[in-house]
């Protein structure tokens, strides 16, 4: 009978400690996520200490993303604006010298086309720069759509 006894005792013993190990149910704000870590090791969480770390993290992504776009928006792109087009003969190329006027096949009002690459971007006219005699510049008349693909 000594040994049903024992068995009562360690079965309470089995049942105290896991009334110990069992938390109470939380609610509303204090709701526990529960994640295992790589060692099998329980890590609880606040919901209000989730939603945190998730604004952070948001925040963390938007400002790297505020930094890619100012460090892709900051970098130089040549661009080469084209007044016209020669296709002069390989004779007349052999003779050009200083002061040789070569003919374009446009007029001096026609636009002007903006390139990046060999892609047309927009169009404009040539100008002289206002605040510096003699040079030039180009005023946009025309952005070409660059929703069409490449």
């Amino acid at each position: 009978m000594s040994h049903d006894m024992s068995q009562d005792d360690d079965q309470d013993d089995v049942e105290d400690v896991a009334a110990e190990e069992t938390p109470e149910e939380p609610t509303g704000d204090e709701a526990e996520v529960v994640e295992e870590d790589a060692g099998g090791e329980g890590v609880a969480a606040t919901l209000e200490d989730v939603e945190e770390d998730l604004d952070e993290e948001e925040l963390r992504e938007r400002t790297n993303s505020s930094r890619v776009k100012r460090a892709v928006f900051g970098v130089p792109i040549p661009i080469v604006i084209s007044v016209g087009r020669a296709s002069p003969s390989i004779g007349d190329l052999m003779n050009m010298r200083r002061d040789t006027l070569i003919p374009l096949d446009t007029k001096i009002e026609d636009p002007v086309d903006i390139m990046i690459g060999k892609r047309v971007i927009a169009r404009g006219e040539l100008q002289e720069l206002e605040d510096e005699e003699g040079r030039l510049g180009v005023r946009l008349t025309e952005i070409v759509d660059l929703s069409e693909p490449i």
